[in-house]
């Protein structure tokens, strides 16, 4: 976190150290200026208490909050408020903005029954991969893998080097410990039907339509395997269309576009009064 400020501060805000009076304690107020699901305020305390900042009242994470609301109040020393002012704003409306469009997912999801995980990806902004994930599990999200040694997820690229799906399966078992899943990405539902009976955990739709979705899952049903295995569907889903993936009944669908196109919410840091 401190990496943050410094990147900010550089050599020291010389604006704040000419205008504001070394020792003058000040009182602000984190404002939400638009309706969000409150993301961040936890490491955004952190940052502040490295500055010898207080935080007395503030709302928690995952609260949604209208326009107008005090999301939060500091105290400390002026200099040092506005010297954390902008990363600290930067964190909290990225990291709420993930978690307002997760959560809006989530919510449009479960009013459908059927317990489908909303689950974001590895499209993260290098850096920012805990707090952008962390965002997704405030809005109600499921994080996925967070790292590459989390699971053994064979894609398309995986598939090619390797020489075919049951390759790289067989592969990825040999050296597989029992307490890490093995998915495989598909793209056809021939190498779905392929890939679940070779008894894969997790088997990934990426880039299907809803029909092709819908085939695919009937598909593994009638053959038997659809209980065997989870479905995951990837790629081209969109908020206008998530419903449709969702009426084929998958188990998770995932979303880069939570992370890697978030758009951040609108807060804004205003100060009470000098103490």
């Amino acid at each position: 976190m401190m990496e943050f400020l410094e990147e900010d501060a550089g050599m020291g805000d010389i604006t704040t150290e000419a205008v504001i009076p070394r020792g003058l304690k000040v009182k602000a107020q984190v404002i939400a200026k638009e309706p969000f699901v409150v993301a961040g305020l936890a490491e955004v305390k952190s940052l502040f208490e490295m500055l010898g900042i207080e935080t007395p009242k503030s709302a928690d994470d995952g609260e949604e909050v209208g326009s107008g609301t005090v999301v939060a109040e500091v105290t400390g020393e002026g200099r040092s408020i506005l010297i954390a002012e902008r990363t600290a704003l930067n964190l909290l409306s990225r990291m709420s903005g993930i978690a307002t469009a997760t959560r809006k997912l989530v919510k449009k999801i479960d009013r459908m029954g059927g317990g489908i995980r909303i689950a974001g990806t590895r499209k993260t902004v290098p850096g920012l991969r805990y707090f952008d994930k962390r965002a997704v599990e405030i809005g109600g999200g499921d994080t996925h893998r967070f790292r590459l040694d989390d699971a053994l997820l064979i894609k398309d690229n995986h598939i090619a080097i390797a020489g075919g799906i049951a390759e790289a399966i067989k592969r990825a078992r040999s050296v597989a410990s029992f307490s890490k899943k093995i998915e495989v990405e598909v793209e056809k539902l021939e190498e779905a039907l392929e890939a679940a009976k070779l008894g894969v955990d997790i088997v990934m739709l990426d880039n299907m339509t809803p029909m092709e979705v819908k085939e695919t899952i009937e598909v593994l049903e009638k053959s038997g395997l659809r209980k065997g295995v989870l479905i995951e569907v990837s790629g081209g889903v969109t908020e206008g269309n998530i419903v449709e993936y969702a009426e084929a009944a998958p188990d998770i669908i995932s979303l880069g576009t939570l992370t890697h196109s978030a758009k951040a919410v609108d807060i804004s840091l205003e100060i009470v009064r000098p103490e």
